[in-house]
């Protein structure tokens, strides 16, 4: 994990029963006499991430409608570290703070979690762009219920299958965009690939312990196709936007990002390995600036 990250270490279940007196009823002990709590149980995985936020990133009110997307806490933290690097490499290696950089997540859901984590550690803001109506009112709610994160996260429609385009003002600037895409290129690939998991763990189906909705789990073309089609409308938007970037789960799905990558033709271009366990993912990130142009964004973050 990234050295930033926060949940390098295992949890302290104990510490996280204190904040969130909840999750107590999910805490048992494993094989070993270790805390834990059962990860296949979608309520034990909502109440640790709400314990999680609330420990961590200072939320008090948290909640997700029921069967939406309830992703792990410390794989987003890591994508926002290693993304807050790419503004401190012309920065003087320092990630820059506070309301002046201001952060596109694409794909917001009904969790914010992206904004959440992005405004505790750096003070950023957040525009987040959502298509499901029930996810974006949900995230309003966190939103409007937390101090923390009121007058600095907005929440707005995402008109598909446009992912950037109209959805920026003419003259906005962000220095970053975050992005977890569907990877799955439907429905019954999303369910198929719970079934495996489920079977690889020796265990019958219990559903989805993360959870999400149709439009959170798969997309036409799967996140190849959602990729592409958000690189290749990057393009009108590069004098807009200091570095873009996505996460892309499967390894093999690089080959056709890269290509988007080459159509496009972006001024550099970065393949940033994640690693949390056993599961891998990398973030890809790109941007139109040049060097000099680059150089001087910063200024933007003094004024």
């Amino acid at each position: 994990m990234h050295p930033r990250n926060r949940h390098s270490g295992r949890y302290d279940f104990e510490a996280l029963a204190r904040s969130v007196p909840e999750l107590a009823r999910f805490v048992r002990p494993n094989p070993s006499n270790e805390s834990t709590i059962d990860f296949a149980d979608p309520a034990a995985v909502k109440t640790l991430n709400w314990a999680l936020l609330k420990t961590y990133y200072g939320v008090d009110h948290w909640d997700l409608p029921p069967g939406y997307l309830c992703p792990p806490v410390p794989g987003r933290a890591d994508h926002v570290h290693y993304a807050a690097d790419l503004l401190g490499e012309i920065n003087d290696g320092t990630v820059p703070r506070g309301k002046s950089v201001r952060v596109l997540d694409v794909g917001v859901g009904a969790n914010c979690i992206y904004p959440i984590i992005g405004r505790a550690e750096y003070g950023w803001r957040f525009v987040g762009s959502e298509i499901d109506a029930v996810a974006a009112a949900c995230a309003k709610t966190i939103v409007g219920a937390n101090a923390s994160l009121s007058n600095s996260v907005e929440v707005r429609p995402q008109r598909p299958p446009r992912i950037l385009e109209g959805l920026l003002e003419p003259d906005e600037r962000f220095d970053l965009t975050l992005c977890n895409p569907p990877f799955n290129a439907s429905v019954d690939d999303a369910d198929a690939g719970a079934k495996r998991k489920w079977s690889n763990l020796g265990r019958a189906e219990t559903g989805k312990n993360f959870g999400g909705q149709g439009t959170e789990l798969s997309t036409p073309g799967g996140e190849a196709a959602f990729a592409s089609r958000m690189i290749a409308e990057s393009a009108a938007l590069g004098a807009q936007v200091l570095w873009f970037s996505t996460l892309i789960s499967k390894s093999a799905n690089l080959p056709g990002v890269q290509n988007a990558l080459g159509r496009a033709r972006p001024a550099d271009t970065r393949t940033i390995a994640l690693s949390q366990g056993q599961k891998k993912s990398r973030i890809v990130a790109w941007t139109f600036l040049d060097k000099k142009r680059r150089d001087e964004w910063r200024r933007r973050w003094t004024r």
